[in-house]
């Protein structure tokens, strides 16, 4: 099967996801400025968190497809997972947001985030079994040190909130900093996608 439909899919699922996630934001009752940060404040950075992560993991997969030519059931359904993690997020952000930063809303939305990774991990696994020893995404990929340190983040994220501080805020702040540190890990590009698409199109 061609990737056509997998892709189309996927980018449709993203862009409800991320109309999902804004249509959560509240609207200020004033006109003003303040009157904004008040109603929206804290939604607006978490939105703007989410909607980075939503765009990495668009932003991947739609390079990581360039390599691929075929897809059978396996990659289908490893897609699917992983569009189902993400799919969780406009509910993990929200309840975030809602909570303003309380310590079990913000692990559940860690554990969100490392579900998702693996998901992904997942997904890179299967394709590269399918495409066999040879495989360009396996190539492109090389000790692929970003998709290691990712999962790391989270779970420092995780720890930190169940265990400093869980009367205060020190481990809610140390788990959020976490997550945009491996937020602004991915946000930096990573060309190995890019090099294995021209390399293979000149073969």
């Amino acid at each position: 099967m061609k990737t056509s439909r997998l892709e189309a899919f996927s980018d449709g699922v993203l862009a409800i996801i991320i109309t999902i996630m804004v249509l959560e934001l509240k609207i200020p009752e004033g006109h003003e400025l303040a009157d904004l940060v008040h109603a929206t404040g804290v939604g607006l950075l978490t939105y703007l968190l989410s909607f980075v992560y939503i765009g990495i993991y668009w932003n991947n997969h739609h390079h990581m497809f360039h390599l691929v030519r075929q897809v059978n059931g396996a990659v289908l359904w490893a897609n699917l997972a992983l569009l189902f993690c993400l799919s969780l997020l406009p509910f993990t952000t929200a309840w975030m947001d809602e909570s303003k930063f309380a310590v079990t809303p913000v692990v559940v939305y860690g554990l969100n985030l490392l579900c998702a990774a693996v998901a992904y991990f997942v997904l890179q696994t299967v394709i590269i079994r399918q495409q066999g020893a040879e495989s360009p995404l396996r190539e492109a990929l090389g000790a692929d040190l970003k998709g290691k340190l990712s999962p790391v983040f989270y779970l420092a994220g995780i720890l930190s909130a169940l265990t400093i501080d869980r009367e205060g805020h020190v481990g809610v702040g140390i788990a959020v900093a976490c997550y945009v540190g491996a937020a602004i890990m991915w946000v930096v590009p990573d060309r190995r996608i890019d090099r294995a698409v021209r390399r293979h199109a000149t073969d």
